[in-house]
Parts: structure tokens; sequence; C-alpha cells
């Protein structure tokens, strides 16, 4: 298209990363690249580009969440991975001028997920020495889950952002290794801050402790091989995400041909006949309550899922009563239809998580100034973005 307007041509969406951006420009598909949301993510996203420090970007996610899925409830709009995006009065970007230490105090944060990175990176910045403990072997906690469902690879480039900035502000980080009271209390640390995130919730039903019975992160670990006819119990996001995740085969002709998009534009307008196809599982998205599946996704995104879901033949259902499960498979009723039975090889449980704080108690009693955030604090309706945004707000309470 490009040189046949007569006028320049500015291409855009999902252009995060500038290296793509100048790509798209040498290959002279567009004349100027047009970005909005990654200015959100990283308001110095140009200038690191311009200095050769693209690893310290802090790339946009495409998630929509905390931008456009707020801009349509009439809220502010911020950034999920950025929560100084249009609040940079209540939090400056600017370094404090401390290098690591320089004030005095000693932080340790416990879990290195979103809440424990955010949280102790903010920490390090505002002068503080910080020893970030994970018992895992990598940073990230449940975005290491999250960037297994397709489309949201992209969850690496979080981690990566958070490990670069952890790095350079000389956060002490100690993988593979958990703590007890004892050996924390003998660290002589000034606070103690809690981001030890969730468990899933357990699922409580005559035959709720059968073999076929697993939990979404068993599933997205790949700890164990689901069959060909699934239940899913919870369709909030997790649930969602596991159905997506387990009936991807539906796709497997590709991206752009399951969409039905025309790279070539032979077809008017771009758009060919997509060739998506019905997954080979037989899967029943189940939630019990009543209104429609996923009704609480967020406003840009939740019609995609459940239009993706229902094309793969996902069959989706609320007000549903949990009887039990048994040989014959799982006993339900339906606020309708009635009494029903679904033949399973496997229940796989999305119904949700608990706080994660084991040391809470024992560190209180013991008189230890103890902060908790993210899941650790609030398993209820939990996502990154409340997680580093609790991050960052506790890290510059600290520091006041």
């Amino acid at each position: 298209v490009m040189g046949k307007l007569g006028i320049p041509l500015i291409t855009t969406n999902r252009f995060n990363d500038p290296e793509n951006c100048e790509q798209a420009l040498a290959d002279k598909c567009a004349d100027m690249i047009s970005m909005a949301r990654p200015f959100l993510a990283d308001p110095f996203i140009m200038k690191k580009s311009e200095l050769g420090v693209p690893e310290q970007i802090n790339t946009c996610i495409a998630c929509n969440q905390a931008c456009l899925d707020h801009v349509f409830k009439q809220k502010i709009a911020s950034c999920l991975v950025n929560p100084r995006a249009c609040e940079e009065d209540a939090w400056p970007e600017a370094e404090s001028g401390l290098s690591m230490g320089q004030r005095g105090e000693k932080v340790a944060v416990i879990g290195a997920g979103p809440a424990g990175m955010s949280c102790a990176s903010e920490l390090a910045n505002l002068g503080f020495e910080v020893d970030l403990f994970e018992k895992a072997d990598s940073l990230g906690g449940q975005f290491n889950v999250a960037k297994k469902i397709p489309g949201k690879e992209e969850f690496h480039s979080t981690i990566r952002y958070f490990s670069n900035r952890l790095s350079r502000l000389n956060v002490n980080i100690k993988l593979s290794c958990e703590v007890d009271a004892e050996m924390l209390i003998a660290g002589g640390y000034s606070n103690i801050v809690l981001a030890s995130g969730v468990l899933p919730r357990r699922w409580k039903i005559p035959g709720s402790d059968r073999d076929e019975v697993v939990d979404y992160l068993q599933v997205l670990k790949g700890e164990v091989e689901v069959g060909d006819n699934v239940a899913i119990i919870g369709a909030g996001g997790i649930g969602f995400d596991v159905a997506d995740f387990i009936t991807h085969d539906a796709d497997d002709a590709g991206f752009l041909e399951s969409w039905g998009i025309d790279e070539e534009m032979e077809e008017r307008g771009g758009l060919a006949q997509p060739m998506r196809t019905v997954s080979k599982r037989k899967v029943h998205l189940l939630q019990r309550s009543p209104g429609k599946p996923g009704a609480k996704l967020g406003k840009t995104t939740g019609w995609i899922h459940r239009v993706t879901l229902r094309d793969r033949g996902v069959k989706m259902l609320s007000g549903i009563e949990y009887v039990k499960l048994d040989d014959s498979g799982l006993h339900c009723i339906h606020e309708n239809k009635g009494e029903f039975v679904l033949p399973v090889d496997n229940v796989i449980v999305c119904a949700g998580q608990v706080p994660f704080a084991p040391l809470k108690d024992e560190l209180e009693k013991r008189g230890v100034k103890v902060s908790i955030i993210g899941g650790a604090l609030n398993a209820s309706g939990l996502d990154a973005q409340r997680a580093i945004r609790e991050g960052l707000a506790l890290a510059t309470e600290l520091a006041v």
C-alpha cells in the first residue's frame, strides 16, 4: 500500500518494541509508526531505545485491563505494568538519588511474583537495602503461569523488565530459598514484606478427592495429562484461560488463518474464511452463579474470549449446582435444565484462590514489623494490576 496512496501512511496496533518499529519502516511497510499504550507502560520507551538499552523498557503487554477497560468504565486510564501512568504526581518517576542501602534500613521481601518484584525494586530505588527471597528457581511467580496462556506470552517481557531493574538496583535476589521466621528475625530487617501469593481454592463436594480432579496450576505447569472430556469449575478469568489453553488445538492452522486474516491482501478487506476448527476435547465451562459466563472479564477483551471458546466448541453453563463426582461423571443441577451428568476424564478446578502467608502469625507474635501485599493479603479478584500497584504503594509508604 505504501507509495500508492500519494499521502504518508501510518501503521499502528501492537507495535510495542522499537526494534519492530524500525524493522517495519526499513521494510517500507509504512512511513510512520503510531503507538499509544506503550507510552503508558513506559513513557521513556524512545529514550531507552535511543540510548541502546531496550532491555530496560517496561513493555506494554496489550492486556487493556487498566487503560481501555478503565476508559470504558469512566475511570482514569492507567497501566497494569506501570501504575504510575496518569498518577505521576503521587509517585514521581525520578530516582531518589540514594543508592541501595544508603537509607540505612534493611527490608526483606518474601515472594518474587508481581507484587514482590514491584515492591523490592521500588524499595531499592528509594535507598533501602533489599533482600528478595523466592522459593522457586526463577523470578515471576504467577507470571510464569500466565505466560503459558496463548496470547499472554508477553508476560515474558514483564519478567525481563523487573529482572533487569532488580539487578541494576543491586537487590539481593535469593532464588530457590524458602525462609522461616527464625531466619528472617536473625536477618535484622526493619520490615518484612510478605508477597508470598496464593494457593488454589479447594473444591469440596462428594468425590472431589478423586484422581481425575486437578487444579489449574497442575494443568498449566504440565504436571498432569488432560483427557478428552473435561469439566472446568469456575468461569472467571482463570477458567477462561484454562479453557483456552486446553482447546488451542482448534487453532492449529495458525493465528492469522484461525481468525481469517489474509496477510497477502488478496481477499477484499484482507478478510478470508476463518480456519478455526472445533477442539478434539469436549469441554464444559461451568459457573455456579447465574448470569453470563465471564461477565466480569475485561470490557474490551471478554467478548473475544467468549467468541473464541464458542467457536472451539466449548459449552458454557451458569447457574450450576455441583452434586457429586463418581464413576458415572460429574452430577450437576442446572437452574433451568434440571439434573444431568457429565462424563469426565478430568475436572479442572478454577474456583478462585486463597491467601498464602504462612509466616504472618509467627512473625507478628515475635514482634516483627510485617507488611502484606498482593494475593497474600487478599486473594479475592486478584490480578497483576493490583499486585504491582500495591508493591509500589507500600514501598512509597515505608520511605515516608
